[in-house]
């Protein structure tokens, strides 16, 4: 009897549904990259036009991450409840039309409040892209969430080179964040129709709320070093190299810019690693990677040892969020929405007590001793990387 030849394994693609839904997921993380980025690069104007302190723009700037802490939960029992694409959509809304209010608000608290609203509608954007990101990569059947997470990377570069153009050229504050959230919302109405229907992540039968487990804690803490250490980089890495290795201002802007680019680029890269090595082993290795480069450029002390660290650190930490938020949403099929809060609640509180931890620390020490944190809480992660598998 002849035997049976084996028969090639066929990959089945992605429908046109999935591949659409993928386009306007990842035109919503590019528009919350560029919005957030626009504003950030027009705070010294507006600081300026209120005569604010930076005491008292340090307590308004504070409306922004309690306003997102604040919906994080609650997005992730709406998500649960109606659907991610609801979310979102509602979400981009807010978000658009928060954006003005910042160049307009009268005084300090009028811009925290405006602040607050701005928080909020990201608070409801990161679980419910993210959500929906999920729903499509089951669809694809192989790993595309780092580069949605690429997208937040390269929309936050090109708001901030245009807003710097842009504000260089004189166009004032009111104009320049008007015209980003019409532009920014025209867009994402008519991209997010192609989102997946609500009923893919939502129904009377899912739970709109869960309770945390071991696994769910474990994703929470290595968010939380991942958000940790790329805030301090963020909030730190110039001031380092110019106030401890002497680099001049453009040298020091260098590194937050290389830094940046790194993310980006390791988050292309990310799906593809994610997809060869496994999702487990990339978080290991590349916390390996984050907090060796890092080590090794505080210990060597000068100033082009230290840009390549942060390099390095950018490419490590780069996948570390899609891959664990991914993961998160596997490991609740039932209820995404939730299981994604609960990551990104543990995730924000690290991105928003990082900055003031490596401060504290900076000033009992020294700030090369306080961004020893960073390393680590890499190798902490290394530790937890299992989890994500």
């Amino acid at each position: 009897m002849r035997a049976t030849e084996p028969q090639p394994v066929v990959r089945v693609g992605p429908d046109a549904a999935a591949r659409r839904a993928r386009l306007g997921v990842a035109v919503i993380f590019i528009t919350i990259g560029i919005l957030l980025s626009t504003w950030f690069v027009r705070i010294p104007d507006v600081q300026e036009r209120l005569e604010l302190s930076e005491h008292a723009l340090g307590l308004a700037l504070f409306g922004f991450g309690g306003g997102a802490l604040a919906t994080l939960t609650a997005a992730g029992w709406a998500v649960g409840r109606f659907g991610s694409r609801p979310v979102a959509r509602g979400g981009i809304l807010l978000l658009c039309l928060s954006l003005p209010l910042l160049a307009f608000a009268p005084g300090q608290w009028t811009l925290f409040v405006a602040l607050a609203c701005l928080g909020a509608a990201s608070g409801a954007l990161e679980v419910s892209m993210n959500a929906h990101g999920v729903a499509v990569e089951q669809r694809y059947g192989r790993p595309i969430m780092s580069a949605f997470h690429a997208m937040y990377s390269i929309g936050a570069i090109g708001g901030a080179l245009l807003g710097g153009a842009l504000a260089s050229f004189g166009l004032a504050p009111r104009p320049h964040l008007g015209i980003v959230a019409v532009v920014l919302l025209g867009l994402n109405l008519y991209t997010t129709r192609s989102l997946l229907p609500a009923t893919v992540d939502a129904g009377g039968h899912l739970p709109a709320l869960i309770r945390p487990d071991r696994g769910l804690i474990a994703l929470g803490v290595i968010c939380f070093c991942a958000l940790l250490a790329e805030g301090a980089i963020s909030d730190w890495s110039a001031l380092y190299l110019r106030r401890n290795l002497d680099a001049g201002a453009a040298l020091g802007a260098t590194g937050f810019a290389a830094f940046s680019l790194a993310m980006a680029v390791g988050r292309l890269a990310g799906d593809r690693l994610s997809e060869r090595i496994g999702p487990g082993r990339l978080v290991r290795l590349g916390g390996l990677l984050a907090g060796g480069a890092l080590g090794l450029a505080l210990l060597l002390g000068r100033p082009l040892p230290a840009i390549a660290g942060f390099v390095l650190v950018g490419l490590g930490l780069a996948a570390m969020v899609p891959l664990v938020v991914s993961a998160a949403g596997r490991s609740h099929p039932q209820a995404t929405g939730p299981a994604i809060a609960i990551v990104t609640v543990i995730g924000y509180a690290g991105f928003m007590l990082g900055p003031a931890a490596i401060g504290l620390l900076a000033g009992w020490s020294s700030l090369s001793v306080a961004l020893g944190l960073v390393v680590a809480l890499c190798l902490l992660a290394v530790l937890l990387a299992g989890t994500v598998r």
